[in-house]
């Protein structure tokens, strides 16, 4: 999808150095990559306690495993 932007240009200049992203196009994905994983952990952080888990180190390792 193409969209039309206007950036603050010392922002985006700060942002491709510190990520060293090759492309605008790669900032913006790296960038909503990063707000969706942090909205993700805090969703977790917040339901921390809240959820019964009766997994056992065996059935937690098999779950990686097959991730």
């Amino acid at each position: 999808m193409r969209t039309t932007l206007e950036i603050d240009d010392r922002l985006l200049k700060q942002a491709l150095a510190l990520t060293k992203a090759k492309t605008k196009k790669e900032l913006v994905h790296r960038s909503l990559q990063a707000v969706i994983r942090q909205h993700r952990i805090e969703r977790l952080i917040g339901k921390l306690g809240r959820l019964p888990l009766d997994l056992t180190p065996k059935a937690l390792a098999k779950l990686r495993a097959d991730a």
